[in-house]
C-alpha cells in the first residue's frame, strides 16, 4: 500500500484554511441567527401592528360599510399577492376577504378583546413552497354589528430572500477567506522554515572529514534549540566513537601485525635451511603460542563488539555476594597454587548484575593479578555493601604500578611492561573488557597501586524500583 507524504508546509496550510473556514463560518451562522430573529421581529411587529390598526378602524361603523362597499380598497393598502386578510363574525360569510395568493386560510384563536396584541401572539405555520408563513388572528367589537374575527397573515418571500442571499455570502466570504489564509499559510511556512532548511543544508555538508563541526545555533528561532543541541551532542558521539574506533583499528593492526610477523619471519628462515627435530618443534611450539595470542585476541575483540547493552540489562538478577566470591576463588584456585598465591574471598550482600558479565569481569580481574602477582603472596577478593550499591575489590601484591599508567589502564591494548614475553601471554583487552562491562551495568571502576599492593575496585548499583 503506497502512502502518500505531504510537506509539512502543504499540512500546515490547510491545517489554516480548514481554521478559518470553520471560524468564519461558525461566525456567519451565529450572525444569520440574530439576523434571522430581528427580521422575524420586524414581520411580527408589522402583524401586530396591522390588527392593532384594524381594531381602531372597525370600531366606526362608516369603515364597515366601506369595507361592503369598497373591498379593493383594502386590497391596494396590503400592497403584495403575499399578504391574506379577513375580517367577518365566527360561523358567518367573512365579509372581507383579501386573498390574492389563494392561501390556505388556517383555522385559529383569536386573540380575546381584553387582550393586548403581543409578539408571542403571532403564529408561525409550516412553510408553504418553502418560504415561511406568519398570521395573526383577534377579535374586534364593531359596535352595532358585535364583535368580528380578524385574520392577518404574510408570506415572508422578501425575508427568505434576504436571509439566503446572506447564507451564500457567508459561505463565499469563508471560501475566499479560507483559500487567502491557505497561500498566506503556505508563504509564512515556507519563509518561516527556512533556517531548518538552512540547518538540513548545513548538517548534509558535515561528515567523516569534518566531524568536528557544529551546527551554529546563532540566530536560530528558539523552537530549534533543542533540536540543534541534541544534534551537535550526537555529533559529539559520533566524533568520540569514531576516533576510539579509528584508535581501535590502529592498535589492531599493530597488535595483530607483531604476531604475523613473528609466523612469517620464523617460517621463512626455517625453509632457507635445514634443520633438526628439536628446532621444528621449537618453531612449532613458538608459533603456537602466537596463534594462541591471535586466538585470544579475536575471541576478546568478538565479546566487545557482540555484547548488547539492552540485553545485558535486561537479563540482571542479584546474586549473592558470597556465593560468587566463593565461586570465583574455586575457579583460580589451581592456577593460584601453581605460582605460590593464596586467594581470601569474602563477601556479603547482594550484586545487581548479569551473572555471565559479572563473573567474566572478576576473572578478568583475577587473572590479571595472578598472572602479574607476587610469588608466594595473597590475592585478596572481597565485596562490601553500600548504601547505593555494592564494591567489589581484588587485591594483590607485585611490583607497584606508575601512576601514569593507571588513568590508561582500561583502554584497549594498552600495556605497562611491553616486553615481548609479557605481550605473548596478555593482548591488553582484559580490563577494556572489565570497563565495558562495567558501563553496561552503569557502574564504575577504578585502580590504585602503592607500596607493591595494587586494588581494583568495581561498583555495581543497587537495583532500583521498577527494575
Amino acid at each position: 500500500m503506497i502512502r502518500l507524504r505531504h510537506s509539512l508546509t502543504l499540512r500546515l496550510a490547510l491545517v489554516f484554511a480548514l481554521l478559518a473556514f470553520v471560524s468564519l463560518t461558525l461566525l456567519g451562522v451565529a450572525l444569520y441567527r440574530d439576523l434571522e430573529r430581528e427580521l422575524i421581529r420586524r414581520d411580527d411587529t408589522a402583524l401586530v401592528t396591522r390588527i392593532d390598526q384594524l381594531r381602531t378602524f372597525l370600531n366606526d361603523s362608516n369603515t364597515l360599510d366601506m369595507i361592503k362597499t369598497k373591498p379593493a380598497l383594502f386590497q391596494n393598502m396590503l400592497g403584495n399577492r403575499e399578504a391574506l386578510l379577513t375580517i367577518g363574525a365566527p360561523g358567518q360569510t367573512p365579509l372581507l376577504v383579501v386573498n390574492p395568493g389563494n392561501l390556505a386560510v388556517p383555522s385559529l384563536t383569536p386573540v380575546p378583546i381584553d387582550h393586548p396584541l403581543s409578539l408571542a401572539d403571532v403564529q408561525h405555520l409550516p412553510a408553504v413552497n418553502g418560504v415561511p408563513f406568519s398570521v395573526l388572528a383577534a377579535t374586534i367589537d364593531s359596535g352595532d354589528m358585535g364583535n368580528l374575527q380578524v385574520v392577518a397573515g404574510r408570506m415572508m418571500t422578501e425575508r427568505t430572500a434576504v436571509l439566503a442571499n446572506y447564507r451564500l455570502n457567508v459561505y463565499l466570504f469563508a471560501s475566499a477567506a479560507a483559500i487567502l489564509l491557505a497561500l498566506a499559510g503556505c508563504l509564512l511556512v515556507h519563509r518561516g522554515l527556512l533556517p531548518l532548511r538552512h540547518l538540513a543544508r548545513h548538517a548534509h555538508g558535515i561528515g567523516i572529514g569534518n566531524l568536528t563541526e557544529r551546527l551554529d545555533s546563532q540566530g536560530a528561532p528558539q523552537e530549534l534549540l533543542p533540536m540543534i543541541e541534541a544534534f551537535n551532542a550526537m555529533l559529539d558521539r559520533l566524533g568520540k566513537g569514531f576516533a576510539q574506533l579509528s584508535q581501535v583499528s590502529t592498535d589492531m593492526a599493530h597488535e595483530l601485525r607483531t604476531p604475523i610477523n613473528n609466523l612469517l619471519g620464523e617460517t621463512q628462515v626455517a625453509l632457507h635451511q635445514n634443520r633438526s627435530i628439536e628446532a621444528y618443534q621449537q618453531l612449532l611450539a613458538s608459533n603456537v603460542e602466537e596463534l594462541e595470542r591471535l586466538a585470544r585476541m579475536l575471541d576478546n575483540m568478538l565479546f566487545l563488539a557482540r555484547t548488547d547493552p539492552s540485553s545485558a540489562l535486561r537479563q540482571r538478577q542479584e546474586l549473592g555476594a558470597a556465593e560468587e566470591m566463593e565461586r570465583i576463588a574455586d575457579y583460580f584456585e589451581g592456577l593460584a597454587a601453581e605460582v605460590g598465591i593464596s586467594i581470601d574471598a569474602q563477601g556479603s550482600g547482594l550484586i545487581w548484575a548479569e551473572p555471565m558479565l559479572l563473573r567474566r569481569a572478576l576473572a578478568n580481574l583475577c587473572a590479571n593479578a595472578i598472572k602479574y602477582g607476587a610469588p608466594n603472596s595473597e590475592l585478596l577478593i572481597r565485596a562490601t555493601p553500600a548504601d547505593d550499591g555494592i564494591r567489589l575489590q581484588v587485591r594483590n601484591h607485585g611490583q607497584t604500578i606508575a601512576a601514569e599508567h593507571l588513568p590508561r589502564l582500561f583502554e584497549r591494548f594498552y600495556r605497562v611492561d611491553q616486553s615481548r614475553e609479557r605481550s605473548a601471554q596478555s593482548n591488553g583487552l582484559g580490563l577494556s573488557i572489565v570497563a565495558t562491562i562495567m558501563q553496561l551495568h552503569n557502574g564504575g571502576y577504578s585502580v590504585s597501586s602503592r607500596e607493591g599492593v595494587t586494588c581494583f575496585e568495581l561498583f555495581f548499583p543497587a537495583r532500583r524500583l521498577g527494575e
